[in-house]
């Protein structure tokens, strides 16, 4: 299926892709290989899947790919011989690659990881597709003022916050009352507590509706990709806590609402396919052909919304208390969680165990005011050591 033409100018868009190994990347890929007429690929980074990212870097012809783990660099080096693609290993060869001048930087790192290379890409002035909601959560005061220091234009992939962006109108922010965000709720939103207690990673990977890498599959059966996503959704559209709802929506067909003081409440929907908000940052202010599942809503019939349970899903409940708190404690959030979801896939603690570490985590790690990236990776730092500890002990 061709893209049509997304650019009034006759040169493509220039394109570097953080992360093209993991499932936005490999999305972001398949969307630029449909019609390559529109894009150049100046950069591709993946952590240590070497065969992949070479592949990938060949069939986009990529001026450059970047294999995070350095001890990797000759296996690159080796799978692309012959061609033309410049090869680089090592976290500074990432920032590099995300300070080369593309157009557009899909920013797709998982995890804090993602912060140094994404803002890179910031500084830069330049179209960034936000993958990583860790950047956000972490840093997120910080991530802002870069934006409206260098003039990027931030545009989110997460579905929620993309359908949010689709809707919000940014020069009457006045007039929105809220923004809700919608939760599928997991694997396990039927499963009493009791149950949960049980569950294993395969079944936790195992989402009902969409096809995502396992960290953020597991952060949707736990439910802190909501409170991560609330969080996000704070610092992308200047909206306090308490004007932020989630509601859990099975269907995954109305992705984001926002409502209005006149009391319209307007939603973006589709399909549950990431290559939707994908195909909108690629192409944004226009729009793209992609190959997502139609919507027929006289197929599904039916949509269903209710509350979250907060005994069930206590993430959203620490979420909101980081974000009263402010300082650090959204970073020792995310660190906590990033940490004990680590340990919960390697089959060291339970299920529940997660939220139960992030919790004690908090508590025990100082929410210290963040005045610069230092700051943040210290408090980062201590928050990993704690919840090392804790998990380990658990």
């Amino acid at each position: 299926m061709a893209i049509e033409s997304i650019n009034s100018e006759a040169s493509p868009r220039s394109v570097a892709i953080l992360g093209s190994t993991g499932s936005i990347g490999c999305n972001t890929v398949d969307l630029i290989q449909r019609n390559p007429d529109d894009f150049v690929v100046e950069a591709l980074t993946g952590n240590s899947n070497v065969a992949l990212l070479a592949e990938q870097a060949v069939r986009l012809r990529s001026k450059l790919a970047v294999v995070a783990d350095p001890s990797r660099l000759e296996d690159l080096r080796d799978a692309l011989a012959g061609s033309s693609v410049e090869v680089a290993a090592g976290r500074q060869a990432v920032i590099e690659a995300a300070s080369r001048p593309a157009d557009l930087v899909m920013a797709s790192i998982v995890g804090v990881a993602g912060l140094a290379p994404t803002l890179a890409a910031i500084r830069r002035g330049c179209i960034v597709g936000l993958a990583n909601k860790e950047c956000l959560v972490s840093a997120g005061d910080f991530v802002m003022a870069e934006v409206a220091r260098h003039g990027a234009n931030l545009i989110p992939v997460d579905s929620e916050h993309s359908a949010i962006y689709q809707v919000f109108e940014t020069e009457r922010v006045s007039s929105v009352e809220r923004i809700i965000l919608t939760a599928s709720g997991g694997p396990f939103r039927e499963m009493s507590k009791a149950e949960m207690a049980h569950v294993t990673p395969e079944q936790a990977v195992a989402h009902p509706n969409w096809s995502m890498g396992a960290k953020i599959s597991v952060d949707s059966a736990t439910m802190f990709n909501k409170g991560l996503e609330l969080i996000e959704a704070h610092h992308l559209f200047s909206m306090p806590e308490d004007r932020i709802d989630v509601l859990v929506h099975p269907q995954s067909v109305i992705h984001g609402l926002v409502a209005y003081e006149d009391g319209s409440v307007l939603s973006q929907m589709g399909a549950p396919d990431m290559r939707t908000p994908i195909s909108y940052a690629l192409g944004w202010p226009n729009r793209m052909a992609a190959p997502s599942a139609r919507l027929s809503l006289e197929e599904i019939g039916q949509l269903t919304f209710y509350a979250p349970d907060p005994d069930r899903f206590p993430s959203l409940k620490l979420a909101r208390q980081v974000l009263r708190n402010g300082g650090g404690a959204p970073t020792i959030f995310n660190a906590a969680n990033e940490v004990a979801v680590s340990h919960f896939l390697g089959g060291r603690i339970g299920f529940l165990d997660i939220a139960e570490i992030v919790e004690q985590t908090l508590e025990k790690v100082p929410s210290r005011r963040l005045e610069n990236l230092d700051d943040v990776d210290q408090t980062d730092a201590e928050a990993r050591e704690a919840a090392e500890e804790l998990s380990t002990n658990c």
